[in-house]
C-alpha cells in the first residue's frame, strides 16, 4: 500500500511517553559502532515496562472488539502453514515455527485474559520483543495508514463516468522492459487508453479522475455501482517502477509546504486546480492493475483478510510476514466533538501486507478501514513511532 504523502515529515510534538518514562521505555540498547559493521534490523530487548500514570502502554482497545484480533491472528496462522510462507522465512533470521508458537501462545493468553494489564503481565512474562532500528538506527519509526476507498462506479462508460480502473493484462509478463510509463499507458489526461496496451481491460469506470487513482495507492476499492448493487476490487498487479507520491512532488515545485502537510491538503489543492492532475499523476510512472473480488474484504500481500486496526504493512523484505507485532505511535481518532485529535496509543497487530512506498526498517503503513471516516483519518496519520515484534522467550 502507499500513501499520497509519502516522504512528508511527521507533525511536530508528538511525543510518545511521559519525560520521566521516555528514555527508560524506550532508548534502545547501544548499538555497535565499529567500521563496516553492519546493523541488525531487529534488536531484542525485554518487554516494556508500564511507567508510572502512563498506560498508553497497554493496548486498551483490545477487548472492545476481542473477536477481530482473534480472527486476524487465525489469518495469520493460516497464512504461516502455505508453502509462500516458508518459501519467505528461509530468508529470514526468525523462524517460522517459533512465529507459529508465539501466535499460538498470544492467542490463548487473549481469550484467558480479562483486562489489559492482565495480558500485558502475562506477556511481559513470557515473550521477548524485537525492536526495528528503524529509519535512524534508533527505533524512529515512521508510520503512514491506508484504507480501502467507497466509490460510486459503473461498469460501463459514460458521459460522467469516463475514468478507468483496470484489469491486469494476460500479457504482462511478454511486456518490453523498462515497461511503459503512466504517461505511455494512459495519456496525461487519464483519457488515452483505448490507444494502447491498456485497451479492453477497462474494469469499472469513475466520475473523478483521482478516484481511480486513489485506489491503486490504497490497493483495494469497494464499489456503490449505478445500478443499485456492490461489489469490490482488489489489487492483481503492477508496473515494475517505484511509486512517487503527489505530496512529494507538489513539495518539491513548492506548490505546498512540508511541515504539516496532509493528504486533505494535498486533495484540496486538486479541488481548486484540477488541471493540475494531468502535470503530477503522470509523474508517477508505477501502475496498479485489479480483479473484481465480489465483495470480499480488503486484502493484503501474504493473500490474508486485512483487519481494521489490527493488520499493518511492512518491508517483506526485512520484516517477518504474519507476525505479531506491537506498534506504538500517536495515532488521529474522531473525538465525540466530530473532530480529529490524536492520541499515543499501542496496538497488537499482525504484519499482513506490504506497499510499494514501504521500504526499510522505518516505515509502516497502518489499515484503518473501509470508507470515509477510515479515509479522513487515514489522510492525517503522519507520525513517529515504533516497531516491536512479540515472540516467546526461548525453552532452556
Amino acid at each position: 500500500m502507499a500513501s499520497l504523502i509519502v516522504g512528508i515529515q511527521p507533525l511536530p510534538n508528538q511525543e510518545l511517553a511521559p519525560p520521566e518514562c521516555r528514555l527508560a521505555k524506550w532508548k534502545l540498547p547501544p548499538l555497535a559502532n565499529k567500521k563496516n559493521d553492519k546493523l541488525p534490523v531487529l534488536i531484542s530487548r525485554q518487554p516494556i515496562t508500564c511507567c508510572h500514570e502512563d498506560i498508553s502502554c497497554l493496548d486498551q482497545a483490545i477487548y472492545d472488539d476481542k473477536k477481530a484480533l482473534l480472527q486476524s491472528i487465525d489469518y495469520s496462522l493460516k497464512y504461516l502453514q502455505t508453502q509462500k510462507a516458508i518459501k519467505a522465512y528461509q530468508k529470514l533470521a526468525i523462524t517460522r515455527e517459533r512465529v507459529i508458537q508465539s501466535l499460538q501462545r498470544f492467542r490463548q493468553l487473549l481469550i484467558s485474559t480479562k483486562s489489559a494489564p492482565e495480558l500485558h503481565a502475562a506477556i511481559e512474562k513470557e515473550f521477548v520483543l524485537y525492536q526495528s532500528v528503524g529509519r535512524d538506527n534508533k527505533g524512529t519509526v515512521l508510520f503512514t495508514a491506508y484504507y480501502e476507498p467507497l466509490y460510486l462506479a459503473s461498469r460501463q462508460p459514460t458521459k460522467e463516468f469516463r475514468y478507468p480502473a483496470y484489469l491486469y493484462p494476460p500479457d504482462l509478463a511478454s511486456w518490453a522492459k523498462p515497461h511503459p510509463t503512466r504517461l505511455e499507458l494512459e495519456g496525461a489526461d487519464g483519457l488515452q487508453s483505448s490507444k494502447g496496451k491498456l485497451k479492453g481491460l477497462e474494469l469499472f469506470w469513475f466520475k473523478d479522475r483521482l478516484q481511480p487513482y486513489m485506489i491503486q495507492i490504497q490497493g483495494s476499492g469497494r464499489l456503490k455501482l449505478t445500478d443499485g448493487t456492490q461489489t469490490t476490487i482488489g489489487y492483481a498487479g503492477n508496473t515494475a517502477y517505484n511509486y512517487r507520491s503527489l505530496g512529494r512532488s507538489l513539495v518539491d515545485d513548492g506548490k505546498l509546504p512540508l511541515e504539516g502537510l496532509t493528504m486533505p491538503i494535498i486533495l484540496d489543492y486538486f479541488r481548486k486546480y484540477p488541471q493540475d492532475l494531468n502535470i503530477y499523476i503522470p509523474r508517477d510512472q508505477s501502475f496498479v492493475f485489479f480483479q473484481e473480488t465480489h465483495g470480499q474484504p480488503a486484502q493484503g500481500s501474504i493473500s490474508v483478510p486485512l483487519t481494521p486496526e489490527r493488520s499493518i504493512a511492512t518491508d517483506k523484505s526485512l520484516m517477518p510476514p504474519g507476525a505479531l507485532a506491537l506498534i506504538r505511535a500517536p495515532f488521529p481518532y474522531i473525538n465525540k466533538s466530530n473532530k480529529i485529535e490524536y492520541r499515543v496509543v499501542s496496538r497488537y497487530v499482525l504484519d499482513q501486507d506490504t506497499g510499494g512506498a514501504i521500504k526499510g526498517a522505518g516505515r509502516v503503513d497502518y489499515y484503518l478501514g473501509t470508507g470515509d471516516s477510515p479515509g479522513e483519518r487515514a489522510g492525517v496519520t503522519v507520525s513517529n513511532g515504533q516497531l516491536f515484534y512479540l515472540l516467546l522467550k526461548p525453552q532452556n
